[in-house]
């Protein structure tokens, strides 16, 4: 087995995780949903309170992500399935990016939203207020 890639800073792993990611802008993101594909909030309860949601998404916590996505996993949701193509949000586009980069590395198709949550709301695009439970699709 080959050793891991070291990075000396978290820029460096940021980089090296969006160097295989055809980023989406919210735009993009939102059109691919109407293709298919499914989007996933992975921001902490505190945060989605605090900036909003959006509608249609699927919450799943960032420490839960892998389990519940991969469509061979005992924890995995419903919609997970093979070839389910994933787009990671979180508030800024930064933790998203290392998620997609993650679920990709254990063959789960997925991308991020640039910007994140906050590009999204700023773009215009539908957002509602709550807190949707966990492993749950915002109303």
């Amino acid at each position: 087995m080959t050793a891991p890639e070291r990075f000396g800073s978290v820029d460096e792993l940021l980089a090296a995780a969006r160097r295989d990611l055809d980023r989406l802008s919210p735009e993009r993101a939102a059109q691919a949903v109407s293709r298919g594909a499914l989007l996933v909030d992975i921001r902490p309860a505190a945060q989605r309170a605090a900036e909003g949601e959006i509608p249609g998404s699927l919450v799943v916590e960032r420490n839960h992500l892998e389990w519940r996505l991969h469509p061979t996993s005992d924890a995995r949701l419903a919609p997970a399935v093979q070839g389910q193509q994933w787009i990671v949000v979180c508030s800024e586009g930064y933790t998203s990016s290392l998620a997609a980069a993650a679920l990709n590395s254990i063959g789960v198709p997925a991308t991020d939203v640039e910007g994140g949550f906050v590009a999204w709301a700023a773009s215009g695009l539908p957002t509602s207020t709550g807190v949707t439970t966990a492993d749950r699709f915002v109303s």
